[in-house]
């Protein structure tokens, strides 16, 4: 990640030069020179470095920003491709027809029956008898709980069952 120190040092470098570029305006405009024109153009000079300093620290930035934003567009590519791979996997181990997988992803996708129905040119009866089908398949009871199967498998394993009251230590 980026730190937050560097992205506030080049917006104040950035900020130091505009001000100084508009107050040289403003002293033209206005005759006023507070300095010397030496110490004047030693300034100018200085912000015009700082300028590129600001430049190439906002290059860098830049670049590291789309690097970590490639990363991770990357990680989402695999955990997406590696999702689908489960869900194939799964629907194997289900036996479930292909009319069947098409339902259960939609399903998954949280469409509607009725979604489902028009997307597949069937009737919302086929849809039902096929969503049950693939929760009888799976062993599930509906939607909630297929969607589980999937969360808990990404989530390396089933999550812990919940302790009865009686049997959890006290808080403290």
């Amino acid at each position: 990640m980026i730190p937050r120190g560097a992205i506030l040092a080049v917006l104040m470098v950035q900020v130091l030069c505009t001000v100084f570029f508009v107050s040289e305006i403003l002293s033209a405009l206005t005759g006023f020179a507070p300095v010397s024109w030496r110490y004047h153009e030693l300034i100018e000079i200085g912000a015009a470095l700082g300028l590129v300093i600001g430049i190439v620290m906002g290059a860098i930035l830049l670049r590291r920003s789309l690097a970590r934003t490639a990363r991770v567009e990357e990680q989402l590519r695999a955990a997406s491709g590696a999702f689908m791979e489960l869900l194939e996997e799964r629907f194997g181990e289900w036996g479930l027809t292909p009319a069947e997988r098409d339902v259960a992803l939609f399903s998954i996708k949280g469409l509607s029956t009725a979604e489902i129905s028009n997307l597949r040119n069937t009737s919302e009866g086929t849809v039902k008898a096929q969503t049950n089908a693939i929760y009888r398949k799976a062993g599930v009871t509906g939607r909630a709980q297929l969607m589980s199967l999937f969360i808990d498998d990404l989530m390396d394993g089933p999550l812990p069952t919940a302790q009865a009251p009686a049997d959890r230590p006290p808080t403290g």
